[in-house]
């Protein structure tokens, strides 16, 4: 076995194919000198792959990123990434070459990434192609918030009832801003509108890499958590719970603050993704019942 691993390390070493793999936190744990000179990455260096991102945006190289807005386009693509166990898609690079990448993720949220350059096959079709998969990304994305929309995460919430069938745990949380409609009432729909993109942004950024988390209606978002325990679940949901405590989203009114609350189901084999949910609403429904600015599970 360590011989046959010596030799992948040296062929991967000498190929002109992209190898990387990411570990749960999203660092590169290795990737070869073809990924290495293609995202300018120094042969010792172990980036978190946002700042990788984010150096490359910076100095205009390696992936081609339209948009104004890096953070915005780093949470909604975040919300994407590492989501699926598989997925292929075309990425343009500032140089002006284009490549295939696969990713293929398990279930502890290790990433193989694998690319190849592709700028030379039927480059006619390629602004068609970068235009549907802006349109696809878009058909995934909720448009005030940036993370995943219902249809995208719902589609999460099958996956992991799929897995639930082989004895796979996972849990789903819904989450509902507090007094929200007060809160639009009193301060306006603008106000509302950036407690929603900050609610967004904070529990985001305490998603693993492997949960998904969108929002699927008003000021409903849920959380897709598989393989993942009801202990686990609810002790995640209260350090985000804690997260929003915190929060002062609004420059105009420095004191103003605000709550959510959550409910937490368990995946059962043969359930369907409704029931699961309904479970989970009803949760959040008892957690609004006993004072809100809690989780309860089902």
């Amino acid at each position: 076995m360590d011989e046959i691993f010596e030799q992948l390390l040296h062929l991967s070493a000498r190929t002109e194919t992209l190898i990387a793999v990411y570990d749960g936190h999203d660092r590169l744990r290795y990737a070869n000198s073809a990924f290495r000179s293609v995202y300018f990455i120094e042969p010792d260096e172990t980036p978190l792959w946002p700042d990788l991102m984010r150096r490359n945006f910076e100095l205009r190289r390696g992936t081609v990123i339209q948009t104004s807005n890096f953070d915005e386009w780093l949470r909604s693509t975040q919300s994407r990434r590492g989501k699926m166990g598989y997925r292929a898609f075309e990425t343009d690079l500032c140089d002006g070459r284009w490549f295939w990448m696969t990713e293929a993720v398990q279930k502890n949220g290790w990433m193989l990434c694998i690319a190849s350059d592709i700028t030379s096959l039927r480059a006619h079709g390629r602004t068609v192609r970068q235009d549907r998969d802006q349109a696809i990304k878009a058909s995934y994305t909720d448009e005030l918030t940036g993370v995943s929309n219902r249809r995208f995460v719902m589609a999460r919430v099958d996956d992991m009832l799929a897995t639930a069938q082989h004895g796979d745990n996972g849990c789903l949380a819904v989450f509902d801003i507090d007094n929200f409609k007060h809160i639009n009432d009193r301060l306006g729909h603008h106000a509302g509108d950036v407690v929603l993109r900050d609610f967004a942004h904070r529990i985001h950024q305490n998603v693993r890499r492997n949960d998904c988390f969108g929002r699927v209606g008003g000021e409903e978002f849920l959380l897709v958590m598989p393989a993942t325990g009801p202990e686990d679940a609810i002790a995640m949901v209260e350090c985000m719970l804690t997260v929003i405590r915190f929060s002062r989203p609004l420059p105009e009114s420095p004191d103003f603050s605000y709550t959510c609350s959550a409910g937490i189901a368990t995946c059962v084999p043969s359930e369907s993704a409704s029931d699961l949910y309904r479970r989970a609403d009803q949760a959040l429904y008892a957690a609004k019942l006993s004072g809100r600015d809690r989780v309860r599970a089902a």
